[in-house]
């Protein structure tokens, strides 16, 4: 299986924000952020895998500045990293108020997506190969945020998570934490 870079991944979603979108004080409802979102990340992940998938986790999601009615929000997303039968994707939401020309960064999350064969079971994927700096530091921190991932979702337990130890304690870890 051949791999491929995160730029075959890229993804950018645009959505007009509309009276239907938002809640009473005009700005735009966080459930359907999520929901855009996740269409997004799932089509960058179908790019990446030739599969279809399914979403299998979404990391913390901050709401850093409202985005108002009538703002235009592109959604820009790819792959960081590939599993063996996963893929992490990262966003970056933009709202963009064309009138006044001004353009805010509102969100950025992780999501985590499994490809599905065509018997709906787990198939592996082709591997990420980051080309620029900024997708290798991306690569490079996955391992991290996945393994996160697994030990808050009790699939994995904090001592077998090595790159979070490394990080928090270099080669030399306290005693108590040793495997």
């Amino acid at each position: 299986m051949t791999g491929k870079s995160p730029k075959e991944s890229y993804t950018i979603m645009n959505e007009l924000v509309l009276p239907n979108d938002t809640n009473t004080l005009n700005n735009l409802m966080g459930g359907r952020l999520l929901h855009w979102m996740d269409i997004a990340a799932a089509i960058s992940a179908q790019k990446h895998c030739n599969r279809i998938v399914v979403t299998a986790s979404v990391d913390n999601v901050s709401f850093q500045s409202p985005i108002k009615l009538g703002d235009v929000i592109s959604i820009e997303a790819k792959v960081t990293r590939a599993f063996t039968t996963s893929v992490e994707v990262r966003m970056d939401v933009w709202a963009q108020n064309i009138p006044s020309g001004t353009k805010v960064k509102s969100n950025e999350a992780y999501y985590t997506f499994v490809a599905l064969d065509n018997d709906g079971k787990k198939t592996q994927v082709p591997v990420s190969l980051p080309e620029t700096e900024e997708e290798i530091a991306l690569y490079e921190g996955a391992l991290r945020r996945r393994q996160l991932r697994l030990i808050l979702g009790g699939k994995m337990a904090a001592n077998d998570a090595t790159e979070l130890k490394a990080l928090f304690f270099g080669e030399q870890l306290p005693l108590n934490l040793k495997a």
